[in-house]
């Protein structure tokens, strides 16, 4: 069976010798697509079982042309650059690699939080973690690497998950709230680790935000649909008291530069740009293709 790696952002040089590695064990042949175009993921699907990609789009026009594609796994835990629902009509499972990334992730949650408690780096005087309260919004693999670093920092940690149980979050030693508008009333720092869904999109806004005490900060380090980007621009207007920092670039950071010394966006998505991360997630992504493949392996199908 054929196995592609599409990659628009290719894989560390060591990922891709881990993928070579792990597909040349099951038998299966590799075909590698670096820094491709659409056009040229469309000739390259046309005869091959399994597909890895990153963030490449996934969309109709490339499922449609994918003839015998059975399994396509995004090496990461976001997958809206993938249609899902037409994946499912042509009965493809799609996986993503949860957890691969996540410490990752979570290191850089806190490398943007020094930057912002130190006025990011500006010579003026700034202000310590240690503890500050610090919400997270969602408490999955990277919920709780964000909490385990918290605690080295001495942060007072809570945390809100409407689909995790509240003794799973407080068996982690973490305080568990009802729900996130609680969680924004409580903490001086809220972390956001949501996927984008017709539930969150937009879900971060005037309101929501406007309850952090004086001198919040906001994280942003999951996808920057869940913001309400007018609406955050229009609290930031009123409060010059709040922070906001992330590694996803809003469509209005024109706007949002306009408050120097309260927004910072990092280049590009950062999350997952380590070295360690892009190595877990394209061997995982290799081990889950091949396993689906082989015995119809499935454990994180994000179709159905």
């Amino acid at each position: 069976m054929k196995i592609l790696v599409a990659t628009e952002k290719p894989f560390a040089a060591a990922a891709i010798d881990g993928i070579k590695e792990v597909v040349a064990k099951s038998g299966n042949e590799l075909i590698l697509l670096e820094k491709g175009t659409k056009a040229d993921l469309i000739a390259k699907v046309a005869d091959v079982n399994g597909l890895i990609v990153r963030s490449d789009i996934v969309d109709r026009e490339v499922l449609e042309a994918a003839k015998q594609l059975k399994v396509v796994v995004r090496a990461g835990a976001g997958y809206d650059n993938i249609d899902l629902a037409a994946a499912t009509e042509k009965g493809v499972c799609v996986m993503n690699t949860p957890g691969q990334n996540s410490n990752a992730v979570a290191e850089l949650v806190f490398g943007l939080l020094v930057f912002a408690v130190r006025n990011f780096y500006n010579g003026k005087s700034g202000s310590e973690l240690k503890g500050k309260k610090l919400g997270i919004l969602a408490f999955g693999n990277v919920g709780r690497n964000v909490a385990r670093i918290a605690k080295g920092f001495d942060m007072d940690v809570y945390a809100y998950d409407a689909f995790c149980p509240k003794e799973a979050i407080e068996a982690a030693g973490v305080h568990a709230v009802d729900n996130q508008e609680a969680l924004f009333e409580t903490c001086d720092v809220v972390s956001l680790h949501i996927p984008a869904t017709a539930e969150t999109k937009q879900s971060i806004n005037y309101a929501l935000v406007g309850k952090m005490k004086k001198g919040g900060i906001l994280v942003n380090t999951a996808r920057k649909e869940v913001i309400n980007e007018p609406e955050l621009l229009k609290l930031m207007a009123e409060r010059d008291d709040l922070k906001y920092v992330t590694d996803i670039k809003p469509d209005a950071d024109e706007d949002f530069k306009k408050y120097e010394g309260r927004y910072f966006a990092t280049p590009k998505k950062m999350g997952a740009q380590t070295a360690e991360a892009n190595i877990n997630a394209g061997i995982a992504a290799a081990h889950q293709v091949i396993d689906n493949l082989t015995t119809g392996w499935n454990k994180f199908q994000v179709n159905k």
